[in-house]
């Protein structure tokens, strides 16, 4: 009976050893298989790890191939740190200066600090006299050839800024921005100050522009240099009106390179965020005499220059077709 009995288990330790070689099998196969897809990933010391947006950039960017940030401020500080927030992102970003006109206010360095690290330093100027023509100074810290001047109720995507670098980067003489402005002559002799899309006798249909306006756009950073050296009547113009800085600026660039000082690139992205500040501060183009303004500094402009330094030109470079001719549908 014994042996009987043996001889009705052997069966059962056959099919036990046949079930573990075939475990041993499967295991071997998925060992093999797991081995191959390991070699298809990409070596960590070789690859660069996904890097996240707030991770600090290197600050040993060439020149040529970044641009700072200088934007002037005033009694906006809510609007200031979201749009600190904002351009930090932006691809080339050397550095940020940022202005600060709140004579006899704190600016809000500790608060920034406070919510770091933040991937491009930003550098407080702390003024003594609120002036427009502040932003144009020579600032030491500023290192990059080209300097990206925004006003401090103006957001412009990314994409739109990364475009129009590459842009400034063909025209590094000119004023590359998103803002275009005209001077109008009239019978008399006089100028008027217009928008893009106000028409010029005598040049058909085709919108015309002459300026392109210094609070949104690329320029060269040896024009700061050149217009610390512009007539002190220029200066005190640009003093007395609390405006006209820019104007100044397409004037000095025009008169030096001699053609159109500045190229216009349409945006895609880009608002004013003025009506979303707290305290309520709005810019000076709401002012009644804003425009007129405007017109007497051009013709103060002329007399101090002694010429209309000031060329057409009716291209607007545009990221879906370059270039495109300007017409007077196309509104801004």
């Amino acid at each position: 009976m014994m042996r009987c009995c043996h001889i009705c288990k052997l069966p059962g330790r056959v099919m036990g050893i046949r079930l573990l070689r075939f475990s041993s099998i499967i295991i071997l196969v998925l060992l093999l298989v797991a081995g191959a897809l390991t070699t298809l990933l990409p070596n960590i010391k070789d690859d660069k790890m996904p890097t996240s947006r707030r991770e600090a950039k290197p600050q040993s960017q060439s020149a040529l191939d970044s641009f700072t940030l200088i934007m002037q401020t005033y009694n906006r500080t809510d609007l200031l740190l979201r749009l600190l927030n904002h351009y930090q992102a932006v691809p080339h970003l050397h550095k940020v200066i940022v202005v600060w006109n709140n004579i006899g206010e704190k600016v809000p360095e500790d608060l920034w600090n406070a919510l770091g690290p933040h991937p491009v330093p930003v550098i407080f100027k702390i003024q003594t006299v609120n002036r427009m023509r502040n932003r144009l100074q020579t600032f030491p810290e500023l290192e990059t050839k080209a300097v990206l001047m925004v006003d401090d109720d103006m957001l412009i995507s990314a994409h739109d800024l990364v475009f129009a670098f590459s842009v400034w980067q063909q025209f590094p003489d000119q004023i590359v921005g998103f803002v275009p402005r005209k001077h109008v002559p009239t019978a008399s002799g006089v100028y008027s100050y217009g928008g893009f899309e106000l028409q010029i006798p005598g040049f058909g249909n085709g919108d015309q522009y002459s300026m392109v306006l210094i609070g949104a756009s690329f320029f060269n950073r040896k024009y700061l240099e050149h217009f610390q050296k512009q007539p002190a009547t220029v200066h005190a113009l640009i003093d007395e009106t609390q405006n006209c800085d820019d104007i100044a600026m397409n004037f000095m660039v025009a008169k030096q390179i001699g053609k159109t000082s500045g190229v216009f690139v349409k945006p895609v992205e880009m608002g004013n965020l003025e009506k979303e500040t707290s305290s309520g501060y709005s810019g000076m183009w709401h002012r009644a005499d804003h425009f007129l303004q405007r017109s007497y500094c051009i013709n103060k402009l002329v007399k101090i220059y002694d010429s209309m330094p000031l060329k057409y030109s009716n291209i607007m470079i545009s990221q879906f077709g370059f270039p495109y001719y300007a017409n007077h549908k196309s509104k801004m």
